[in-house]
């Protein structure tokens, strides 16, 4: 019998079974969610190990207290090495009130403390008593979450190793079957994540914690490292503790999907927009100035500081070199009032030395800044002082989740960075890839002299100028001055001044030779006026005599005309008498 042909694309779609995963838990842990796709196994048990002070009961307590407050899920603790009043203390410090989450039915702790003398007298230890004890917390507040803090604790009274592999399985396998999402703690072994080796096997999820230091400077990172079911970041994560809990910053979580805009955002220096088109920056673009030490580059920042506040938005400076104050003064010398922005609430300066905190710690108070006072644009300044805090690629990676999450939020940020005599056409960083829009300043020794240059080095998106600028700080800002070319090419400084002086004299002496021409114009055409008034004048006297003569002999002709009408009658008038 000939068997029928499906096609190979129906064949495909009967195999494969659209993606259910496993239910999860959400730990409220910021960046934790992102790393595990949406949190713990739900229903199962994970593994959280580390060394001491690694953060491990802190973790578990915060997905305890997060899942009881934001998402209705009570939760009980049993605590082996610390007692309920010790818990309440700690978590106090992060703005838990646990006591309260307690009185209201949403947590139970139980303190058990083992000791190994009384085990050894009672005979065999097993963990009956710790099932009954659990499974009645459980039952008394419905709870969905459970933590055991620590494992060793619990087991450090076995001393058959065997017997202790089989209550660990058993004690595993007994919270599945409750239905309950269980979080247990566990100290790091030699050589394994775990002290008895066995833990990391049985659990769902496994996820290590470490707390290294590095040339005197402490960074906690996470990872990872199982779980079952479902697709997870696998990479270590720089994560941190402070007064808000434990905040994780994954580095996948971060893509190249960031809307863009087409609003320019002006530089603060006129002629600085003009190299860039007429325009300004792209709202949200990642600016950088770099330069030389006294090239201006805080001075740049500042006046781009003072435009956004004029146009009444909001501006977040982070001063890694200077105080607030120191920065306000100096600026004051270059006509600007940043105070005035401050007492409006549009200025927020955040001044801190990079060897304070670790990398992740300026991260992650960077984001807790920005997300507090909503600015619309940020200042780093410098980030080359970074270097201080951690190894370049270590800086490169903050930077890139800094720049990721600022153009996500279409905040437009202006970085400055310092760099050497030599290799000017390099950041220090190699944060240039990461960079829309840099600016180079330098110094510029002519002639005995030294004067700051300006260069664009790149601008995404838009036309810029390639030359070399002269600028000047003066008591009323930035200035860019126009390029002066002499016989020797581009002249800066004194040179520029000497060209100018020249083209200025140039110019008087033109100026006047014109105005002695038009001088002498004007007075041959005063000249001619006045011959051509006197012709005028001449002509109309002539003219007038005419007139004159005309007159007189038209009234001369008139009286001869009468006389001899008068003398026709005399001599007509006898000889009529003589007739008579």
């Amino acid at each position: 019998m000939q068997r029928s042909r499906v096609p190979q694309t129906t064949r495909g779609r009967a195999r494969k079974r659209g993606p259910t995963g496993i239910s999860k838990a959400p730990t409220g842990i910021s960046g934790l969610d992102q790393i595990t796709a949406g949190g713990l196994p739900r229903g199962r048990t994970t593994l959280v190990c580390g060394g001491a002070g690694s953060g491990k009961t802190l973790l578990a307590m915060e997905f305890i207290i997060n899942g009881a407050l934001e998402h209705g899920e009570p939760g009980v603790v049993i605590a082996f090495e610390e007692t309920a009043g010790e818990l309440a203390a700690n978590v106090a410090s992060l703005g838990f009130d646990l006591e309260d989450l307690i009185a209201r039915k949403l947590i139970s702790v139980d303190s058990i403390v083992l000791e190994r003398a009384e085990h050894h007298h009672a005979g065999e230890y097993d963990l009956d008593g710790l099932f009954i004890r659990l499974g009645h917390a459980i039952d008394s507040i419905g709870a969905k979450r459970v933590v055991l803090d620590t494992l060793e604790a619990l087991f450090g009274s076995f001393d058959d190793e065997l017997v202790l592999r089989a209550e660990l399985r058993r004690l595993f396998r007994w919270l599945k079957e409750r239905g309950v999402t269980a979080v247990i703690t566990g100290e790091q072994g030699d050589g394994t994540y775990t002290r008895y080796g066995l833990e990391e096997y049985v659990s769902d999820c496994v996820i290590t914690l470490d707390n290294r230091v590095v040339d005197q400077i402490s960074t906690r990172r996470l990872r990872v490292v199982k779980y079952r079911g479902s697709t997870h970041g696998t990479n270590e994560y720089p994560f941190l503790i402070d007064r808000h809990g434990l905040s994780v910053l994954p580095v996948t979580s971060l893509g190249l999907d960031y809307p863009v805009s087409t609003e320019r955002v002006p530089t603060g220096v006129a002629a600085l927009d003009g190299l860039l088109s007429g325009g300004g920056y792209f709202r949200g673009s990642s600016v950088l100035v770099s330069g030389t030490a006294g090239t201006g580059k805080s001075s740049l920042a500042a006046m781009f500081a003072d435009a956004s506040c004029r146009r009444g938005e909001r501006v977040l400076y982070f001063a890694l070199e200077e105080p607030g104050a120191q920065i306000v003064r100096n600026m004051s010398s270059i006509g600007l009032d940043l105070a005035k922005w401050q007492a409006k609430k549009r200025l927020l300066i955040h001044a801190g030395r990079p060897t304070v905190y670790g990398l992740e710690m300026h991260l992650v108070r960077m984001h807790q800044a920005i997300e507090a006072f909503a600015p619309r644009a940020v200042i780093v300044d410098p980030v080359s002082s970074l270097v201080s805090a951690g190894h370049p690629h270590e800086v490169k990676s903050m930077l890139v989740r800094l720049f990721d999450y600022l153009k996500g939020k279409q905040i437009t940020t202006l970085v400055t960075s310092l760099t050497g005599a030599e290799g000017l056409e390099e950041s220090t960083l190699g944060i240039s890839s990461l960079i829309d829009s840099w600016f180079q300043v330098r110094d510029i020794e002519i002639g005995g002299e030294r004067t700051r240059g300006l260069s664009l080095v790149k601008s995404r998106g838009m036309g810029h100028s390639n030359q070399i600028r002269e600028f000047l700080i003066t008591s009323k800002g930035i200035d860019l001055v126009p390029v002066s070319v002499g016989p020797a090419g581009v002249l800066t400084g004194s040179a520029r001044l000497n060209l100018e002086s020249e083209r200025l004299a140039s110019t008087l002496a033109m100026e006047l030779e014109l105005d002695r021409r038009e001088r002498h114009l004007e007075r041959k055409r005063k000249v001619l006026a006045a011959q051509v008034e006197a012709l005028h004048a001449e002509h109309a006297a002539e003219e007038e005599d005419t007139r004159a003569a005309i007159r007189e002999t038209h009234e001369r002709a008139r009286r001869l005309h009468e006389v001899g009408a008068l003398a026709s009658q005399l001599r007509s008038a006898p000889r009529k008498k003589a007739d008579t």
